[in-house]
């Protein structure tokens, strides 16, 4: 007998995902190639990653990642408003969700628009910690004089600041560390702003990325790249912006905010 399962789309800042709740229909799948069927921008539905639920105790649910290729990744900014905002569709609850991931337990408060389609979600993203240099960064071939942050939100970042983000041969960079999320990043526009791009492991050149404009308000702060407005650094990226907070809730963390937007829903056959 044919199992069928509803997937629903999202996209936080163009950065898009599939979401299945149900877990109970995904037991004994192979998600990564599940993943790597309905991401398939030209044989599938088209999406930068799927994410799953799976009970977990004490927990509103786990939430699996695996990027378009089938790869896992810890932990998605955008991907986890997408997340909520199919359970808060679900269940029809305004509450907070606590939700573990790869990276560790994240609460996200989810807030309504004057959309239905349409949310506001602030998601604690957790510590901000230092990384090794990923294998292959001297490959790059970085300017010594550029400063360089090397961080983890859950998962792997290189920071790089540029002076102009759009002159930068990202994908040709992005292919030489493929098990790290690289961004650049260039000062502005506004003295509490910066603007960034990204490629993301398993997926390339994204429209925005949560957990790296995080990883970049971060390293931009320390650099004195922008200066926090009321602790906030906004965040420019090809989909559109997000807000960080820095030292919220606590010293050492951060909180991202952003949208979710609700795309449609699909059957498929499993």
């Amino acid at each position: 007998m044919t199992t069928r399962l509803t997937l629903t789309k999202h996209h936080g800042l163009g950065n898009d995902f599939l979401v299945a709740l149900d877990s109970a229909a995904l037991v004994g799948v192979d998600l990564a190639a599940l993943a790597r069927r309905v991401c398939d921008r030209r044989r599938g539905i088209g999406a930068d990653g799927l994410l799953t639920a799976h009970p977990a105790d004490g927990f509103d649910a786990r939430m699996q990642l695996n990027n378009a290729d089938g790869s896992l990744a810890e932990m998605s900014g955008n991907g986890i408003r997408c997340f909520a905002q199919a359970i808060v569709r679900g269940r029809g609850s305004w509450a907070p969700l606590h939700l573990l991931t790869g990276g560790g337990p994240r609460t996200v408060v989810v807030n309504p628009t004057d959309s239905e389609t349409l949310i506001d979600a602030e998601v604690d993203m957790g510590a901000v910690s230092p990384l090794d240099a990923p294998d292959g960064w001297d490959a790059l071939g970085c300017d010594p004089m550029r400063p360089v942050a090397h961080l983890s939100l859950g998962n792997p970042h290189s920071v790089v600041g540029v002076d102009d983000v759009a002159s930068v041969p990202l994908q040709q960079l992005g292919e030489l560390v493929p098990h790290v999320n690289l961004e650049i990043v260039e000062a502005g526009p506004e003295p509490h702003g910066v603007t960034m791009r990204v490629h993301e492991r398993g997926a390339g050149i994204t429209e925005a990325c949560g957990t790296g404009a995080s990883a970049v308000a971060w390293a931009a702060a320390s650099w004195g790249l922008a200066t926090p407005l009321e602790n906030e650094i906004v965040v420019h990226m090809d989909g559109g912006d997000a807000v960080v907070r820095l030292h919220h809730p606590s010293p050492g963390s951060v909180t991202l905010i952003g949208p979710a937007e609700y795309i449609g829903s699909v059957v498929i056959d499993l």
